[in-house]
């Protein structure tokens, strides 16, 4: 007999019509697929892949679709295609629902690979479904009320710190002229019912009582652990509202994050390990979009390498790691979202992954790291070190001409041209994920505001800093080479590169355009002879410069 050329998988399921599969195994199928990420389900297939053939009950394609969208709630939109290639079977294409389907009888399924790496399905529990409507922005799980919780449950002492958080970081200053009934309407932290006002899940995270937090949530455990080499420095756990957890954690972030000090012109900057405000939004977006209704905590580790935040629940539908920058921003629990804007803790414009971003760009690090997210956590990287001097005064000197912030795009840009000097638009795309057309047009700004340059015309055309950049990181020499080295134009560069460095050595020549003395010495003197340059000092002292 035939096979069928593939192995069944999370997404790949096959089924014998040998003995007429029932009606139930069938539905079982879809409603698993429906409910995970979509597949397609194989009838008159065994597990091995070999075609056996479909039961005559199953030969009607179109009536077979019919069933499925009657037998599943809501109705599923399969493909039913009948295919006779090497054999007769049932190739039903699965999307993957938006919501949370089940059979017509009830059962809700969902599919998963078992320890010996084939799939099966189980039947989804009740937070699991909370959990799988979160991730697709169905349900906001920290609007909810907090079943047998009671007003009593939120922490007096938790609202005044909420209140000194509206003052100290700025929320909107309104909120602290409400009383406290109002201004725990005004967050949405209660909700009422039944004549009285009970806490929301955003209510209990924010000002809850610790043993209320405990009793009702407990998933709502965060961590922090610092290391120095194999030494524990710090591995704390905290159980309380989020905003007493947050001002925790950002007290041992604050103590053992380092600085070093740096000036440009007239001005001193100092140079964090971590740029704080970064390291504020991160925090923020764990804390933010963590999957309550799951166990796990968020948890910080800081060593030598670098700094990992890290919460419950992978990203929501529709964002991934390569993404971030570009997506619509949305919220696993906007309610909380919201609130945590309001009082100032988060960023008021939703775009708080570009703070992020620029905590590194600004010190010329490289760039945060979300791969090593999954399904079920994500996961950030903050590389620590080391800083681009030359870079943070290229960018510092720009933005005090302007008096703006670089936009993220072209940050980004400046710090892939850093790294990949002579980039085309399609390279510098591809590279960040950024669609042609944005890239273009950033670059062209940067080209226009004279701290890139462009070399090229048309298809031919490439990007790289500016000499600025070279001059001040004392490297004229690459910046030179990087506009092109060709035989025809070694006097052109040895000129350009006296034009932008000021004086010239032999080495500097033979350095730039990987040449013998020899051949560096005829350069110079054919340059010498033309009048073009004019040489000064005698012996190993000798330098030229431009006449």
């Amino acid at each position: 007999m035939n096979k069928i050329g593939i192995a069944e998988s999370i997404s790949v399921e096959f089924k014998s019509d040998k003995q007429c599969i029932s009606d139930n195994g069938i539905i079982d199928a879809i409603v698993a697929f429906a409910n995970t990420d979509g597949g397609e389900l194989y009838i008159g297939v065994e597990d091995n892949g070999e075609i056996t053939g479909l039961h005559k009950k199953h030969e009607n394609a179109s009536k077979l679709a019919a069933f499925i969208a009657n037998k599943t709630v809501p109705p599923v939109p399969v493909r039913v295609e009948k295919i006779t290639l090497g054999g007769t079977y049932i190739r039903i294409t699965v999307p993957k629902s938006f919501s949370v389907v089940a059979s017509s009888n009830g059962k809700i399924q969902r599919r998963r690979l078992k320890t010996d790496g084939t799939p099966e399905n189980i039947p989804m529990y009740p937070y699991e479904i909370s959990s799988r409507l979160s991730s697709l922005g169905l349900l906001d799980y920290s609007a909810q009320a907090v079943p047998d919780a009671d007003y009593s449950d939120l922490d007096p002492l938790e609202r005044e710190r909420l209140r000194s958080i509206i003052k100290n970081y700025r929320g909107e200053y309104e909120l602290l002229d409400l009383d406290d009934l109002d201004l725990d309407k005004a967050l949405n932290l209660v909700i009422k019912q039944e004549g009285k006002y009970v806490p929301t899940f955003c209510g209990l995270l924010l000002i809850g009582k610790t043993e209320a937090i405990k009793k009702h949530m407990p998933t709502s455990e965060s961590s922090i652990q610092i290391m120095s080499g194999s030494d524990i420095k710090v591995n704390q756990n905290f159980y309380g509202s989020i905003i007493s957890s947050f001002e925790k954690i950002n007290e041992y972030f604050m103590a053992w994050n380092k600085s070093e000090e740096m000036e440009v012109g007239l001005f001193r900057y100092t140079i964090p390990d971590y740029d704080p405000r970064a390291f504020r939004e991160a925090l923020v977006n764990a804390f933010c979009h963590r999957d309550y209704s799951i166990l796990g905590r968020v948890l910080i580790q800081i060593n030598n390498d670098g700094m990992t935040i890290s919460n419950p629940g992978g990203f929501i539908e529709g964002i991934t790691a390569d993404n971030l920058l570009d997506a619509i921003p949305q919220g696993r629990n906007p309610l909380l979202a919201t609130a945590l804007k309001r009082i100032g803790l988060a960023e008021r414009t939703g775009r708080g992954i570009d703070r992020i971003y620029e905590g590194s760009l600004l010190y010329g690090r490289l760039l945060p790291d979300y791969s090593r997210s999954s399904a079920k956590n994500v996961i950030l990287f903050i590389p620590k070190g080391p800083t681009d001097k030359e870079f943070i005064k290229m960018i510092s000197s720009e933005q005090e001409k302007t008096g703006n912030t670089l936009p993220i795009y072209s940050l980004l840009i400046l710090n892939h041209l850093k790294g990949v000097p002579k980039s085309q638009i399609k390279e510098i795309a591809t590279s960040l994920k950024l669609s042609e057309s944005s890239v273009r047009v950033t670059i062209e700004s940067l080209v226009a505001a004279g701290i890139v340059e462009a070399v090229g015309q048309s298809r031919g055309r490439y990007y790289m800093l500016s000499s600025k950049y070279y001059r001040k990181a004392n490297d004229t020499i690459r910046y030179v080479r990087h506009k092109d080295i060709d035989p025809i134009r070694y006097e052109e560069l040895v000129l350009e590169l006296a034009r932008t460095k000021g004086d010239i050595r032999r080495a500097d020549v033979m350095e730039l355009l990987h040449i013998n003395g020899a051949q560096a010495y005829r350069i110079l003197k054919k340059l010498e002879d033309s009048g073009k340059i004019l040489q000064k000092g005698k012996g190993a002292g000798v330098k030229y410069y431009l006449t």
